[in-house]
């Protein structure tokens, strides 16, 4: 069949400007001539895999959706950038010290991860940050680099404290970082105990706030932090104990996902001006730890949208670097040791979530062959007149007067006025008149309001296997917005617009806003026409906090991983080093207080019951006794090969 002109316009570059790949995706993600998502873990330094090659291979192995893509090496690189920007501006400044940065567990504690980046990081002394005694531990256990550091921050008790100090006896550089002054007796009185030097940091509370989604977290009313106050009252605690020169730190936190840049630069400096001035009532500071805050460019419009950031990852150390050392100048005091809490920006990028659909509701399916009501009505028949009198010159008239017309016959149907008939007509008469409104505006330049809204109402709904809330739980509770497109059949001009709906019994379970580069979110997603064959989507970005935030809602668990490193020897030139599989039923169930031995033993009692009472057969039950068992070590996301087996 011959391609029309339009089709043969469509083009690879025109599905990269599209979805918007070259602005977030930072040469990581592009698109094959084949139409395929790829992934360029280590850039310009390695090779490119297509990610439908790798679903496909993690299907064989035995893996279903949904399915969560980790790319190793990816990480890897993210430690090495981070690293090199802060190192390469310190040579640039002459600045007088050296760049230690720490990963927080928080944003991604998985065994898996946290192995890599202490691994990527042992070039540069890259430590740690804990927030709570179970990462304490977990972080004392891997940490085996003398040079790089444990920063503990949180609330502490008495446990989290002693098990920090007893890590200072192996040798371990360990900053307690003080919230509450409270603590710092705790922190004297073990330290004397156990006949060790602690490195004790504070925690300052900054009056400039932060800027974005979570500005709530800094700021005069902020959760954590030291008042100026507070800091005196510490500073006097440990010289009356002879510890003075063991506060080593000050320690600032200015937000997560920082999108304006002038926000870091203004909290560096009151946090540099702490700093010195703590230096100077008698106190030696190595350490400045500026926190986290370091944005992830999710929607790649380069802006100071809540999903984006305003500045570069080399602009981030530049200006750091700089601030510190312009307050530390002037207030005549030693550059500190710079340190960075960074996790977003390292653990983002490297996870893919993998998500196949499985049908889709069409809003215009019930209304495609229009003809004259039979149904002699005035509504009926003013719906008719609007559909039939769309024409160039009164697009947006036509919409308003069926839009008016659809109003009024909802009023008469809820007063009882009309029957069903009669609505129905209306209603399938008003889509198809917005869907030839619509055709005046496809190539319009600037549509209206209204017409931006009728699209949105035309949108589709794709019926994708995963729960929002398990996967994406930040967009749901924040509205973070994520990078998602087809990963395949991008060689093909993607024809309907949708939203993404869950497989959960919520109707929160979807997605309805998406990444656009001039303004923030818009309604509906590019997508193409279901064929019968799998069509997969991948949502970018989710590394940070999605992996271990999420909620069991439905009682949906964990997704199914493939975990792929880069191999030039192998023919792929990648290999899935590990696949681990995601939540039982079973499992699943028993996090919620049921356990498989109760619920089987329920389960046979009801049977034996049946079979007593001949409802039914011996064999009957024990296939039914068999299938329950089977099923409760299984997934508990929807077997689609099974379905489409059975359809």
């Amino acid at each position: 069949m011959q391609q029309t002109a339009e089709a043969k316009a469509w083009s690879i570059d025109k599905a990269r400007e599209l979805y918007g790949i070259a602005r977030w995706g930072l040469r990581y993600f592009d698109i094959n001539p084949k139409g395929q998502v790829t992934v360029s873990p280590l850039k310009e330094q390695g090779g490119t895999v297509a990610i439908v090659d790798v679903i496909r291979e993690a299907v064989d192995q035995g893996l279903h959706f949904p399915m969560l893509i980790r790319f190793h090496d990816l990480l890897r690189n993210r430690v090495e950038r981070i690293n090199k920007a802060f190192n390469d501006a310190i040579v640039e400044l002459e600045y007088k010290s050296i760049y230690r940065g720490v990963y927080p567990i928080k944003v991604n504690q998985l065994r898996e991860v946290v192995e890599e980046i202490i691994d990527a990081g042992k070039p540069f002394h890259h430590g740690l940050e804990v927030g709570s005694k179970p990462e304490l531990y977990a972080a004392l256990a891997f940490h085996e680099d003398r040079e790089s550091l444990i920063i503990c921050n949180g609330y502490k008790d008495s446990q989290y404290i002693k098990t920090a100090l007893l890590g200072r006896k192996l040798g371990k550089k360990i900053v307690l970082v003080v919230e509450k002054v409270e603590e710092v007796a705790n922190i004297i009185r073990y330290a004397k105990e156990l006949k060790v030097e602690p490195m004790v940091g504070l925690r300052v509370r900054l009056m400039s706030g932060g800027k974005g989604k979570w500005e709530k977290s800094t700021g005069e009313d902020a959760k954590f932090g030291l008042s100026t106050q507070e800091i005196l009252q510490v500073s006097d605690l440990l010289k009356e104990a002879g510890l003075a020169d063991c506060l080593k730190l000050v320690h600032f936190h200015s937000g997560s996902q920082i999108p304006d840049i002038l926000t870091i630069k203004k909290a560096v400096r009151e946090g540099a001006m702490f700093y010195a001035k703590i230096r100077q009532i008698g106190h030696a500071l190595e350490y400045i730890d500026v926190g986290g805050g370091l944005g992830v460019d999710y929607d790649g419009s380069r802006t100071t949208f809540h999903s984006s950031i305003n500045y570069s990852l080399n602009e981030y150390a530049r200006d750091i670097v700089y601030n510190i050392m312009d307050v530390c100048d002037s207030q005549g005091v030693e550059h500190p040791v710079i340190v960075s809490e960074s996790g977003r920006a390292v653990v983002a990028h490297h996870s893919v979530l993998v998500v196949e659909t499985f049908g889709d509701i069409k809003k215009m399916e019930h209304a495609r062959q229009p003809a004259k009501p039979e149904i002699s009505h005035k509504l009926a028949n003013e719906a008719w007149y609007n559909y039939t009198h769309v024409n160039p010159s009164n697009p947006l008239e036509a919409y308003h007067d069926a839009l008016h017309n659809k109003e009024e016959t909802q009023v008469h149907f809820e007063l009882g006025l009309i029957g069903l008939e009669v609505k129905a007509e209306v209603e399938k008469l008003f889509w198809l008149t917005g869907a030839r409104v619509l055709e005046h505006f496809k190539d319009a330049e600037y549509k209206p309001d209204d017409i931006v809204e009728l699209e949105s109402k035309f949108s589709d709904q794709y019926l994708c296997n995963f729960s929002v809330f398990q996967s994406l739980l930040d967009h749901w509770g924040y509205g973070q917005l994520f990078p998602i497109m087809p990963l395949h059949r991008l060689n093909e001009e993607p024809q309907r617009r949708g939203t993404l709906a869950d497989i959960t019994c919520d109707s929160d379970g979807k997605v309805s806003k998406f990444i656009n580069l001039y303004e923030e979110g818009v309604d509906t997603l590019p997508l193409h026409d279901l064929n019968g064959k799998p069509y997969y989507l991948g949502i970018f970005l989710t590394g940070a906090y999605q992996d271990i935030m999420g909620d069991l809602h439905n009682l949906f668990g964990r997704v199914n991983e493939a975990h792929v490193f880069l191999d030039e020897d192998e023919d792929s030139g990648y290999y899935i080093e590990e696949t681990i599989e995601g939540t039982t039923m079973e499992k699943v169930l028993a996090l919620v207080q049921y356990t498989g031995t109760d619920l089987k033993r329920k389960m046979k009692s009801q049977v034996d019951s049946a079979i007593k009472e001949d409802r039914l057969r011996p064999n009957e039950a024990m296939r039914l006794l068999g299938e329950y068992e089977k099923g409760l070590k299984g997934y508990t996301y929807l077997d689609l090969k099974k379905v489409r087996k059975k359809g």
